[in-house]
């Protein structure tokens, strides 16, 4: 007996309307007329009298359905268990990122580790550099990328690479020639947009000791939430903004980028719970070495050896 016939059946028996009952299914009426006529068929009675409007049940009609509301539920029932059985046995693994990582990699790194752990359900969570830190000694994540050192005894923190900073000017006021470098002596006079406004210290802080290793004190005009809302006041010409340069890849009209006269870099790091060696820690080892290798960036020592504690499984 076809469980989706039965379905139909408990419907028809419920709305007493074949044209609601065909609503409610999402079917056309005549199918849903031909299912019943084909259950009837199968029973060898009559199930639905047609003859009375609203419609009502035979004897045997009743019959069918109160055993057909049992079977129905027990399946329900069922397929919950299941659900729930599967999801206690599916490992899980928490990562947290600030948003300027977006732009530098993470998606690939996702991408790579998503196809290593099949079986790991992913959950991503956009937070600073502090939060992170809370995140993870309170086991809310288990994986952070950020750009701020934090000293923490509970976390260990290793920097994938250093990032050149580069910055965001508004078109109208950027040198016309894209290869023409700009110096902090400059900028240090021109309107500043720094983010994220807080919690700090933060890449905010990073940025202004960049001028003031430089002995230049910058003109901070606005301080924004979070990096969208920084370039987006480039965008108005509001300022300008120094920024990671994978931004570059985020394009924005009004907006251009032009690289600095001094050398200048911000980290990307990667934090987790000290002593934590768990197979989804080892596999993002592994898929961070696989991407590092194919752009023939260095791996951290770092990564050699989280990644060396195990296989990086599928």
């Amino acid at each position: 007996m076809d469980l989706r016939v039965l379905r139909s059946f408990v419907t028809v028996a419920e709305e007493r309307n074949f044209t609601r009952a065909a609503e409610r299914l999402h079917i056309a009426q005549p199918p849903l007329s031909r299912q019943i006529q084909q259950l009837e068929a199968e029973i060898g009675a009559l199930l639905i009298d047609r003859s009375q409007r609203p419609l009502s049940l035979t004897s045997v009609g009743w019959l069918v359905y109160e055993q057909a509301q049992r079977l129905l539920g027990q399946l329900n029932t069922m397929q919950e268990v299941l659900s729930r059985a599967i999801g206690a046995e599916k490992r899980h693994f928490a990562l947290g990122f600030v948003s300027s990582t977006m732009f530098a990699r993470l998606p690939t790194l996702i991408r790579g580790f998503r196809r290593r752990a099949q079986s790991v359900e992913l959950t991503m969570s956009e937070l600073v550099t502090l939060d992170q830190v809370a995140a993870l000694k309170e086991g809310r994540i288990d994986i952070g990328f950020g750009r701020i050192r934090v000293e923490d005894s509970a976390i260990r923190r290793i920097v994938l690479r250093e990032e050149r900073l580069v910055v965001a000017m508004p078109e109208l006021h950027a040198p016309e020639d894209p290869d023409a470098r700009v110096s902090l002596q400059e900028l240090a006079r021109l309107p500043l947009i720094a983010y994220p406004r807080f919690p700090r210290p933060s890449y905010a802080d990073q940025v202004l000791a960049v001028f003031h290793d430089h002995d230049l004190v910058p003109r901070v005009a606005h301080e924004a939430r979070e990096l969208q809302s920084a370039i987006g006041l480039v965008a108005a010409e509001e300022g300008i903004c120094i920024v990671p340069e994978s931004v570059r890849r985020s394009q924005m009209d009004g907006v251009c980028y032009r690289e600095l006269v001094e050398e200048a870099s911000s980290p990307i790091i990667m934090s987790y719970r000290s002593g934590d060696q768990s197979p989804e820690l080892v596999v993002m080892a592994h898929t961070i070495k696989e991407i590092y290798s194919d752009l023939g960036y260095p791996i951290p020592d770092g990564i050699q050896t989280l990644a060396g504690t195990g296989p990086a499984f599928t």
